[in-house]
């Protein structure tokens, strides 16, 4: 099931690195509503499990809310370090060069291993954990590979070059799926991990998807968008 997910997170990061090629500049309805999905996923989903495995456990809540703040910060430095926040390219545009796109690019593709462990360490807790965790990672695949290809472009990359960073980045997460099937966590490394998962989560949606949603201007239909992937999310989670 996690392989299958991983899967769906595959096809999407190929459209997402598509669009960055023939669509760009039109997808800010999109990525707002992304946006929203993933603050929808955090907060009523994430964030609950959180708390009904620390009412099981009867763990520390500081902890898992130590890893959330270690999630956002470690991200937040990691893309900070290796220049693959979007928003960013502005500061570079007089040193564009293929390898700094490619250095990039090549952060997105960690990044999106470490998705497919995710999804793969959600459906470990439990198969409605795993798909909500997956319906998160599946729906900001589209901006990571959107990311990639732009961040590629951007730097003046061949097409080839491009679509080759692409693809490797959309396989990513089907790998670190995979890979789980090799390890398993005790329930308080669980614990830990949605904690630290809601983390880069809150960082993603709201430093990388919602600022590049209103990079070229704000406008309410954006807004909206944003609103409709939060309710999308309810109706999600009280189905699965």
């Amino acid at each position: 099931m996690a392989i299958l997910a991983a899967c769906c997170a595959f096809f999407f990061t190929l459209l997402g690195g598509f669009a960055s090629i023939r669509f760009r500049g039109k997808l800010q309805l999109i990525l707002g509503f992304t946006a929203g999905v993933l603050l929808g996923l955090v907060a009523l989903d994430v964030l609950p499990e959180i708390m009904s495995m620390v009412a099981r456990t009867g763990a520390n809540p500081r902890t898992p809310m130590l890893a959330l703040i270690g999630g956002f910060l470690l991200f937040h430095v990691l893309e900070k370090s290796i220049l693959v926040h979007h928003s960013s390219e502005g500061s570079y545009e007089e040193h564009r060069h293929p390898d700094v796109g490619l250095l990039s690019a090549l952060g997105l593709v960690a990044h999106s291993f470490f998705d497919g462990i995710g999804i793969g360490l959600g459906f470990s807790i439990s198969s409605p954990v795993g798909i909500l965790i997956a319906v998160g990672v599946v729906s900001h695949d589209f901006a990571d590979g959107l990311n990639t290809g732009s961040l590629m472009l951007v730097h003046k990359n061949t097409i080839n070059r491009t679509w080759a960073l692409v693809l490797a980045d959309a396989a990513a997460p089907v790998l670190g799926a995979w890979v789980t099937r090799f390890f398993s966590l005790p329930e308080w490394g669980l614990l830990i991990y949605l904690g630290f998962f809601a983390g880069f989560l809150l960082y993603v949606g709201i430093a990388e998807i919602l600022i590049e949603a209103h990079r070229e201007g704000s406008s309410l239909r954006t807004v909206g968008m944003t609103i409709l992937g939060v309710l999308f999310m309810v109706v999600v989670s009280r189905i699965v």
